[in-house]
């Protein structure tokens, strides 16, 4: 299994060659949900950090205008072959820094978008510049977001490592004031808590292959110890469930 999670290269953001060896938990609100209400009623959508196009892809709703942007290279590509022969334009673009450690009011990188661009701004577990939102919405305009918080110590955890120092809090009351220092008035939101559960230590490798920030350092390899204990703690007691606290917010600009 671990042979399998070096080889498989990580493409995008699908996980469906894994089945049940990963499985998240719902979360209390259904975002592909809100994002569709609100997508039937504007005439534009801008999605940020498509990764490979595949959410946006199976999306029920979009605008004739939709526009797709992705700042890791390899996922550039995949997006562009997936979404453009359906009219959905991939920009690549330089991320926006971690919203924890931002200054409040921070303008930089750009997007690259002309100001009032859009009527919808869609944002799934990517970092953002609350300035850079304000600005490329037209006025009256929206933007919702789904966030996962936390400092990934849990992962940390479950390989038996020691906790690393905790990064500043991500939440939903950090996320509303970068947004009303810009002007905007967050109207919604929800907190909540993501779970995702691992049948092997292969699942777990390869997830974390993809997502290499949450264990810095990460290498089957230099952790095959680790993976080891991880594997025969699956097959003693079942699936290892991790989780991380979630929330969801809309904000909208004033007209």
């Amino acid at each position: 299994m671990l042979a399998e999670a070096e080889e498989r290269p990580v493409v995008g953001w699908d996980f469906t060659w894994l089945g049940e060896r990963i499985s998240t938990k719902r979360l209390p609100w259904n975002f592909e949900r809100i994002v569709i209400a609100h997508s039937r009623r504007s005439p534009d959508l801008l999605d940020m950090g498509t990764g490979g196009g595949e959410w946006l892809s199976t999306l029920e709703h979009r605008p004739l205008r939709t526009v797709a942007t992705e700042a890791w290279p390899p996922s550039v590509e995949i997006a562009r072959t997936r979404l453009e022969p359906m009219g959905i334009s991939v920009v690549a673009l330089e991320a926006a820094p971690d919203n924890a450690e931002q200054k409040i009011g921070e303008t930089q990188p750009q997007l690259p978008f002309a100001d009032g661009s859009f009527s919808l701004v869609v944002n799934r577990h990517e970092s953002f510049l609350a300035a850079e939102i304000a600005r490329v919405l037209a006025p009256a305009g929206t933007f919702l977001t789904q966030q996962v918080g936390g400092d990934y110590n849990e992962f940390r955890d479950a390989l038996g490592l020691g906790a690393k120092k905790p990064r500043l809090l991500w939440d939903r009351e950090l996320a509303t004031r970068q947004l009303e220092a810009v002007g905007m008035e967050v109207v919604e939101g929800e907190d909540g808590a993501e779970e995702i559960s691992f049948a092997d230590a292969g699942a777990l490798a390869w997830y974390l292959k993809a997502i290499p920030w949450v264990v810095e350092g990460f290498s089957i390899a230099s952790h095959r110890a680790q993976l080891d204990r991880f594997q025969a703690r699956c097959e003693t007691s079942g699936p290892v469930t991790i989780g991380q606290p979630a929330f969801w917010l809309k904000a909208v600009r004033a007209a």
